[in-house]
């Protein structure tokens, strides 16, 4: 039984427990979570249907059916042809199926979810995520071992960042961020799991600023967050660093306060602790230190397929951590017009605590 199969074995005796007598998938990340389709969303309907009983069926139209069929373990897969729609396909096989309850993709396009309502008028309806993200939010060993790949590629990046010293000071952030993206390809990297940030002066106030032709000057501390993809799963890291020369008086105590909170969640990790108990573990210290109303985001989120996935790491999270659940652990200060201090690790939850993917140096000089 390969990974996927498994998966979506799991699934279907969640289904049963939900009260659902279908799954419906359309292309995303959770459909190729349980068949290894690596698909996009598109005009033409491509939908993955499961029961909660026996094998799932692919509905694809004629032109992509023979490459999802090599993809994937799911032998059963229809195929439609533009002259005809998907109609003759999905029509009866909707009718053999006859679901009470359905679950629909999260982020399924309206075109879609509103063809599955129209041809199940007295089903109801219901989201994915109810059986899906309770299996996905744990990771098996293949998924670790391409997230440490990941981790293991922007921890390498990250020294080659910190490697250029004062050569970084009169660099722009649009330079620097393709720097950091063109390493992270040459170790190991697929592309980017999300926009690199390189945010510098005062723009580190910002927690999701976009890189721009502000140059690096000596003294500035500069927020870098960025990550890659390893068989499609994400490593995210941020590190708060000053390339060359003194920085404003504040930051080195303000890096200070974020570094302990950092320490304090983490070190809060272990099976059977909340969500929410790492939150405050993190916030906690950034309030007693005057600094509670700068920290403006949660304390983490979940990476694995997507860079942002279950769990949230937030204040009053209810969320028990259990092995093998992977999230960011982010704290930050951000001082309006001054700077920002971010640090992230991405971290698995082990039988005893907590494993950090991401082993770098997190303090703020080069």
């Amino acid at each position: 039984m390969t990974p996927f199969e498994r998966r979506t074995r799991r699934v279907q005796s969640r289904l049963t427990d939900s009260d659902a007598d279908l799954l419906a998938l359309s292309p995303g990340r959770s459909l190729y979570y349980l068949t290894g389709v690596d698909a996009d969303p598109s005009d033409r309907l491509t939908l993955l249907l499961v029961p909660t009983e026996g094998d799932p069926t692919f509905v694809a139209p004629a032109l992509e059916a023979e490459r999802i069929a090599a993809a994937t373990w799911v032998t059963d897969v229809r195929s439609w042809r533009d002259e005809t729609g998907p109609a003759p396909v999905l029509d009866p096989l909707l009718a053999d199926l006859s679901p009470a309850r359905v679950l629909l993709a999260d982020r399924m396009w309206a075109a879609v979810s509103l063809t599955l309502r129209e041809r199940l008028p007295a089903a109801s309806f219901g989201l994915a995520s109810e059986v899906v993200t309770p299996i996905r939010r744990r990771k098996d060993e293949e998924e670790l071992d391409a997230l440490r790949a990941a981790a293991a590629a922007a921890d390498a990046t990250m020294r080659d960042v910190r490697s250029l010293g004062p050569d970084a000071v009169g660099r722009t952030e649009a330079d620097l961020a393709e720097y950091i993206e063109e390493r992270l390809e040459s170790h190991g990297g697929t592309g980017i799991a999300f926009e690199t940030i390189v945010a510098a002066g005062p723009n580190g106030a910002d927690p999701h600023h976009t890189s721009g032709d502000r140059v690096i000057e000596a003294g500035d501390p500069v927020v870098l967050d960025f990550g890659t993809c390893v068989d499609g799963y994400v490593s995210d890291q941020t590190r708060t660093v000053v390339f060359d020369g003194d920085p404003p008086a504040a930051v080195e105590e303000v890096h200070s306060v974020v570094r302990k909170a950092q320490t304090a969640a983490v070190e809060r990790v272990e099976p059977g602790v909340s969500t929410g108990a790492v939150d405050r573990a993190a916030r906690s210290v950034i309030e007693a230190a005057g600094y509670g109303e700068r920290f403006v985001h949660r304390t983490g989120h979940g990476a694995g397929l997507d860079v942002h996935e279950a769990p949230d790491v937030v204040a009053g999270g209810e969320v028990t951590l259990e092995p093998g659940m992977v999230f960011s652990v982010e704290p930050g200060i951000y001082l309006p017009d001054r700077f920002g201090v971010r640090i992230e690790d991405l971290v698995v939850v082990t039988a005893d605590g907590a494993e950090r993917l991401n082993r770098t140096d997190r303090g703020w000089r080069c």
